[in-house]
């Protein structure tokens, strides 16, 4: 069993990571976790049908627009949409998916998650990668001990 901690640093390691949910206002949490990862050195396409672009960067209707290069995907979209980029995910050989889930449900699906777990993705269902991706702020420092503490951010996944 793998813990929380291991598998964000693994995620944290693919070089080429799709975020879903960017949009052109530039303040949703998906934009936030763009630009942090964007910002720390990986390769970062956003995903959104209904933008052409998003911060300057060109915008994908898809995961499947992208090409070959995503090794993981963000999935901070609407949780009615998250089975639909999961099972996008399976068809295009990603095999890393990390379910933005900070306050409230955030974009988790219970079916996205136990289809991604079918299909034997590697899935975090939990949390957000900005309490992992270093710099951590001190927000998310703090969200992060706050949920683990609460048991919302479980040790092992």
């Amino acid at each position: 069993m793998q813990t929380l901690k291991e598998a964000a640093e693994a995620f944290l390691n693919l070089r080429y990571i799709a975020v879903t949910g960017v949009s052109s206002t530039n303040v949703d949490a998906a934009n936030f976790i763009f630009r942090k990862l964007r910002d720390s050195g990986h390769e970062v396409f956003p995903v959104n049908p209904r933008a052409a672009e998003v911060e300057g960067h060109t915008c994908y209707p898809s995961l499947k627009a992208i090409g070959s290069k995503v090794e993981g995907v963000v999935i901070a979209s609407p949780p009615a949409s998250a089975e639909a980029i999961v099972r996008e995910c399976s068809e295009l050989g990603i095999n890393w998916v990390w379910m933005h889930r900070s306050i409230g449900e955030g974009s988790y699906s219970e079916a996205a998650a136990r289809l991604a777990r079918e299909k034997g993705i590697n899935l975090i269902p939990v949390g957000c990668p900005m309490m992992f991706c270093g710099p951590v702020d001190f927000p998310h420092k703090c969200m992060r001990w706050l949920f683990g503490l609460t048991g919302r951010l479980p040790r092992t996944l």
